[in-house]
Parts: structure tokens; sequence; C-alpha cells
């Protein structure tokens, strides 16, 4: 199967591997160098919310998803990040697999310069996801029905959990076995900052993740699990519970309220915190460009 999911080599890794990555077949038989990451800082392009449609003139709110798409890419290019993270709801509704082969086109370019990183929404379908990409190697967890990644930085970790309960449905859930695995994960990996990526809003609505409670009791004890990044609400806001950063990333295809922006975040981050800018493309563009410096609890 062709993919765009990669995995960065870490120090560990370079050893064992040496410093190149291939690219995967989809992408061709390219070679790209990641032994560029700094042991002090990660540079990464956060975004969510793609909403792609086999049809490149799908439009919803005025917006057309793939041209926005097309307009951040080559801000990221730019922007020369060491990673890019899509936070879920790659598809446009409910996960057609030519919704994929869409994104999987309009990703490649970026793909073949920089790792990509998908997790999943409640507008995704697992099966047609993985018709069209691999699964990454040595990253992809094994936990029932789920698609969960780790990603190793030298400075630090991202786990990308998956909070998709039923395609098109609204409410996520990560479930029993998902929630058993982080817990032992957190309590067996290292004190290195980590941060968790997932689809879901984390109120208490009935379209928010069900099980947002019982990951707060999960997390609490790990001083090392630093932030909590999501979307689905298609707005940009950033907040803190029990000492957790949470950052809601604004949504690539368009916004739910003509206050919000339409756009991606560019995150440089450091082992002591991060500092979040915000690069709105469409809808209300008054944050553009505006920056937040959070620092991680000790």
């Amino acid at each position: 199967m062709p993919g765009l999911l990669f995995e960065p080599i870490n120090r560990r890794t370079f050893l064992r591997h040496s410093s190149y990555a291939l690219i995967v077949a989809s992408v061709g038989a390219a070679t790209r160098v990641f032994g560029q990451n700094s042991a002090t800082s990660l540079h990464l392009a956060l975004l969510s919310d793609t909403h792609i449609a086999a049809n490149p003139k799908d439009e919803q709110r005025k917006f057309l998803p793939t041209e926005n798409l097309k307009t951040i890419l080559p801000q990221v290019l730019a922007a020369r990040t060491e990673g890019v993270i899509i936070n879920g709801d790659l598809a446009r509704m409910s996960g057609e697999l030519a919704d994929y082969q869409a994104v999987r086109t309009l990703l490649e370019p970026l793909a073949a310069k920089v790792p990509v990183y998908l997790s999943l929404g409640n507008h995704d379908v697992r099966g047609n996801f993985f018709k069209t990409f691999d699964h990454p190697l040595g990253v992809r967890q094994t936990v029932q029905d789920k698609h969960v990644l780790v990603v190793e930085w030298p400075i630090m970790r991202l786990i990308l959990l998956d909070s998709l309960l039923y395609p098109t449905k609204t409410a996520g859930l990560l479930g029993k076995p998902q929630r058993q695995w982080l817990g032992k994960y957190l309590e067996t990996c290292d004190a290195r900052p980590t941060l968790l990526f997932v689809h879901h809003t984390l109120g208490d609505g009935d379209g928010d993740l069900l099980d947002v409670d019982r990951l707060f009791e999960i997390i609490r004890p790990y001083r090392k699990v630093k932030a909590i990044f999501y979307g689905h609400s298609h707005e940009y806001s950033i907040g803190r519970h029990q000492g957790i950063h949470l950052v809601n990333l604004p949504a690539v295809g368009y916004n739910f309220a003509d206050k919000e922006p339409v756009g991606w975040v560019d995150a440089q981050f450091t082992a002591s915190g991060a500092k979040l800018t915000l690069r709105a493309i469409g809808g209300n563009r008054e944050r553009d460009g505006s920056t937040a410096v959070i620092t991680w609890s000790a």
C-alpha cells in the first residue's frame, strides 16, 4: 500500500540504520537526511481538520478545503519544519477512499521533504485510511482497533492517540484498551517531555471526548506529560487544566464561526516549553502572526 507516514531518526535509530530514511513507495525511491534534528529544539507544523474531499471544488461555509491546504503546504515548506502533524478529520465527511487518495496526492510534495504524521478524527474511516496509507515502521503501537503513534525526538516525544468512535458521529472515545496501553506506556517510558495529540475536544459535552476524565486520571501522576493538542471544534485557543497545557488547533478546512481563524500553528519546542505562532490563511485573520509562549510545569 502507498503511504505518507514516516518515522524521524533519533540518535539510537541513526546508529542502527544510518543517516538516511527511505520514503515509502508512493513518494518514490528518493532518500532524505533526518540527522539534522536538534538536541535542544524541535520545529513542527501543527495542522488539524483538513476535511479534504475527492472533489477539489467541495465547499463549506464559502471555504474550499482543498485550496486552503494548497495554500498552507508551501508555507510549511518555507518554514523548514522538522515534522508535520495533521490531527484528525483528514477526510471531508464520511472518509471515502477517494477522499484519502486526494489527501495523499496533496501531501506527497510535502512528504518528500519532511515527515508527515496523520491521526484520525470522527470524519475518518480506518479501513479506507489504511488502504491509502502505510503503517509507519517502528512507530505504530499495538492497540486494539486503534491507530496510535509514538514519535520520538531527542528532546521530547509525541503520542498521537485515536479518539475515533464511530465515523460521522460527533463524539469521541479512547476506549479501555487504548487507556490501558497509555497508562502502561507512560509508566515505562523515560522522563522526556511528552505531548499528547487527540482529535476530540476535552469538555463534557455529548460531542467531546467521552472518557476525558479517565484520560486526565491516567496522565495526572506523570509530570512528563506537558500538553495536549486537539482539534474538532475548528477553533484556536490555549488554556490549562490540572497543570497540563491545552492547545485547540485551528481547522485547515473551514471554521464553524466567523470569529475563528482558518490555518495552522507554527510550533517551536524546547525542553522547557513552546512558542506557538498562528498562521491564519482565512476566516478571522486578526490574530495572524500572534505568538503564545508556554512554559512546561516542573
